[in-house]
């Protein structure tokens, strides 16, 4: 089971949770934040640009969160509530078999009012429903007023877009596409820093052995409510036990090895000098309960929007699988 340490080098005021690096520094002028998307509501989106991230509500999911279905090719349709929606589906039913929440997963996001939303179910794997009763979602794609089908890169890069009588085209492309781990042409990484030799062995222990002493409580995760900030405890999404590292000393001690260690390579690679850590836990993903935590970003609601970067750091090596996975 693969037992990590998680700390927050971090410029915020307001310690939340877990390991995150803020920036104080203000927005660049011209530039305004919305979410995580930089795109203008009501543009039209063009051939590789990102897709704006949204989150609305599925048929299990009350907060769906589209960036989370990263790393595989995604077909948004954004279809107007009404008969137009028994056209999407049967025109992505006909063009089912790419369709596997592997190489590829479509989405209806369906706009307006949805007469028919209590009996929607997503056909899995592959075909999911989305609702937008107010069309903001759809607004960021230019979609209020037609119909239109968005396909996206595994990075969540716009590749084509279509009206309704251009989808059977653009769903035949799917099979073709390389698989998504090639869709650049070559292996894709995600923009994280991989830096070995952090804590030697004998800290690792150390840690390890508080974990044993103290025994971990089950680790939740943040969630937006009514504008709220709230902690979440939901083992269908997290399934990990924490313990938080509260020794004044050990703090220091883990701190000291950051900054010597980690911090530099952080200035090098991004330009960006931490300035606080937000909190310190080990963390254990135990293959008695299949310990995971499912893809997410750590910094979408009010409460996280400081966070910069998570710092998750191996304890131990005896274990088979368990390890980071960047969609």
């Amino acid at each position: 089971m693969p037992t990590t340490m998680s700390a927050s080098p971090s410029a915020a005021r307001a310690p939340v949770s877990p390991a995150a690096c803020s920036n104080p520094s203000p927005e660049p002028s011209g530039l305004k934040g919305q979410g995580y998307s930089a795109h203008r509501s009501g543009m039209a989106l063009l051939f590789g640009d990102p897709a704006p991230t949204f989150s609305a509500q599925g048929v299990s999911n009350p907060r769906y969160v589209l960036d989370t279905a990263a790393g595989r090719y995604l077909v948004l349709a954004v279809v107007p509530a009404g008969p137009a929606v028994a056209r999407a589906v049967a025109a992505l039913e006909a063009a089912r078999a790419p369709f596997n929440d592997l190489h590829a997963s479509a989405f209806v996001l369906i706009v307006g009012e949805d007469d028919q939303r209590d009996s929607r179910q997503d056909s899995l794997p592959g075909l999911r429903f989305l609702f937008d009763p107010d069309a903001s979602a759809a607004a960021l794609y230019g979609a209020v007023e037609a119909e239109r089908w968005f396909l996206i890169d595994p990075a969540l890069h716009v590749i084509g877009t279509v009206g309704p009588e251009g989808a059977p085209a653009l769903l035949e492309r799917i099979a073709r596409l390389p698989p998504p781990s090639h869709h650049g042409g070559f292996p894709a990484m995600a923009p994280v820093l991989v830096t070995p030799r952090i804590f030697e062995p004998g800290f690792c222990e150390r840690l390890i052995d508080l974990y044993r002493r103290t025994g971990g409580e089950p680790s939740g995760f943040m969630r937006e409510i009514d504008g709220v900030t709230t902690l979440m405890m939901n083992d269908q999404h997290k399934r990990r036990s924490d313990v938080l590292v509260e020794d004044e000393l050990l703090q220091k001690q883990v701190v000291a090895r950051l900054t010597r260690r980690l911090i530099p390579q952080i200035r090098k690679a991004f330009n960006f000098q931490p300035t606080r850590i937000e909190r310190y836990l080990v963390a254990r993903y135990d293959a008695e309960t299949g310990g995971f935590f499912r893809p997410h970003r750590d910094n979408t609601t009010k409460g996280t929007a400081h966070r910069r970067f998570a710092v998750s750091i191996n304890l131990n090596s005896d274990y088979d699988g368990g390890d980071l996975r960047f969609p």
